[in-house]
């Protein structure tokens, strides 16, 4: 009994000192002090508070340490033959989805330029030139030595690209000297530049327009001008295509349901085109802008393919209808067209161009445009300038074309869109009433497909006849109202009247040859 009592104190005794021992180990640490002085004050009077902390200690240390654990883990493990015979089983999926035979005679069918844009082009599979019907080459530009010689001397003294956008290190002099020239030119008071034709509009409308906004909108509006209003999320509302009736009917509309609802007001744009893409015909500006003024709206008109033919100085539709370029509020244009250059501008008021600096995306985050385009284009505005002539020739041959192909018997198969606009270039339709009477038993309509096929034939036959002409093409799952299938003609002054008129008859005769043969 005195045994035991006795070992229970020495091994008391000997805990004692080992805990005495590292006590003064710990007092031994600088700071220590303080933080036994802390502990002892905290917790001598709430014991709950230590064991609370002394238990949360312990669990992270034991979360830290302890081996990961993942739910539902129903991983198989597989041998190596196992993993090779799936390796040898599986087949990736396809890039691209398989193109039907539609798109693949698309893809066959779209000519290869050999060489440079020109008026004779050298296309692969023919052995000699073809006359170019294809492309918006109306003033025959890209035939300048002069512009050529320019843009060359451009690009050894500043560089293919400026590799930076404008609002950075990407502008250059002669961005600033072409911003100049298109104000100038259109009358405006400043104009701003950017680097694609497409993202121009695209951009200009969700600058100015957004949530909440409101754009009456021309139903036959291009492609880019539809991207643009989508990205905008404005509340839309579209007129028929030109029908100053139907847009006074909509503003008209519209200001009612303002006074009956009393809705607060926001920013309000009519949106249309100078030269339908679509149509070939000219909006009537000056009714647009009388109603743009009697309801208070914004109007932003797209001048992609009217700038440079249009006008008697070739401003565009505010130069052909006589109109201050101040009564619209932002003249879009494309310098990829008519002036043989790349990208788009957009000329307003200060206001309006200085916003863009800042709000329009394609400006501000994209590359500014080389400088060897930037100076094609200010040539090109040179030579409308000093070269008037140029679109009296240009109105001559177009109104060959559309003299000869507008008569008969060719007129009772095929429509010429808008044959009296005087826009330089024009779609080239099917009769709807001829295709009608040559459905086959049990068709209530020609296939899109089916009437594509046909007006490709015809492609091909002036290919044959040594005319360069194309089909339009659209985006089908994407525009709001796809237009019928056409063949777009482009008329250029590169052709004297008299070739003008021996292509046109070319064309007419290939579409008689190929229409009086289908479904015979």
């Amino acid at each position: 009994m005195y045994t035991a009592k006795t070992n229970i104190e020495d091994s008391a005794q000997q805990i004692t000192s080992k805990l005495t021992g590292a006590y003064e180990f710990i007092l031994s640490i600088p700071g220590s002090q303080a933080a036994v002085s802390y502990i002892s004050t905290s917790y001598n009077n709430d014991p709950l508070r230590l064991a609370l902390e002394l238990f949360l200690v312990f669990f992270a240390l034991r979360y830290l340490f302890h081996s990961k654990y993942k739910p539902h883990d129903s991983t198989v493990k597989l041998t190596q033959q196992e993993i090779s015979e799936l390796i040898d089983e599986w087949q990736p999926e396809a890039l691209v989805p398989k193109l039907s035979a539609f798109e693949r005679m698309n893809l066959e069918k779209t000519p290869e330029i050999v060489g440079g844009q020109s008026v004779r082009v050298r296309i692969s599979g023919y052995a000699k030139p073809l006359l170019n019907l294809a492309c918006s080459n109306h003033l025959n530009l890209l035939a300048s030595r002069h512009i050529c010689d320019k843009a060359i001397d451009t690009l050894r003294r500043y560089g293919v690209g400026s590799c930076g956008p404008p609002g950075f290190y990407g502008t250059l002099d002669v961005h600033m000297d072409l911003e100049r020239e298109i104000a100038n030119f259109l009358g405006s008071e400043e104009a701003i530049i950017y680097a694609q034709n497409f993202s121009t509009i695209s951009s200009v409308i969700p600058a100015f327009s957004k949530r909440g906004d409101l754009l009456v909108v021309d139903d036959a509006i291009s492609f880019a001008g539809q991207k643009g209003v989508q990205i905008s999320r404005s509340n839309v509302r579209w007129f028929k295509h030109n029908d100053m009736n139907d847009l006074e009917r909509l503003l008209e509309d519209i200001h009612q349901e303002d006074l009956r609802h009393n809705k607060r007001l926001t920013r309000r744009f009519i949106v249309t085109e100078g030269i339908s893409a679509y149509e070939g015909d000219v909006a009537p500006l000056d009714q647009i802008v009388a109603l743009k003024k009697r309801y208070k709206y914004r109007l932003i008109v797209d001048e992609s393919l009217s700038i440079g033919v249009l006008g008697p100085r070739g401003a565009g539709v505010t130069d052909f209808f006589k109109i201050p370029a101040s009564d619209v509020d932002m003249i879009i244009g494309s310098l990829a067209n008519v002036l043989c250059a790349s990208g788009g501008f957009c000329a307003g008021s200060r206001e309006i161009v200085d916003h863009q600096r800042l709000s329009g995306s394609a400006y501000c985050f994209s590359a500014s445009l080389p400088a060897m385009l930037a100076v094609s284009a200010l040539e090109a505005f040179e030579v409308l300038r000093q070269q008037p002539g140029l679109l009296e020739e240009l109105d001559e041959r177009n109104k060959v074309f559309r003299h000869v192909l507008s008569q008969k018997p060719l007129s009772s198969m095929v429509q010429l869109v808008a044959k009296d606009s005087p826009a330089p270039f024009f779609h080239l339709r099917l009769v709807s009433d001829w295709i009608a009477a040559r459905l086959r038993p049990g068709e209530d309509e020609l296939a899109r497909e089916d009437e594509e096929r046909l007006l490709q034939s015809i492609v091909d036959e002036c290919a044959h006849q040594g005319i360069l002409v194309t089909r339009a093409r659209y985006v089908y799952d994407q525009e709001r109202h796809c237009p019928r299938p056409s063949i777009r003609i482009s008329v250029t002054v590169g052709l004297t009247k008299k070739e003008s008129e021996k292509a046109a008859l070319a064309i007419r005769t290939a579409f008689i040859k190929m229409l009086s043969k289908w479904r015979r």
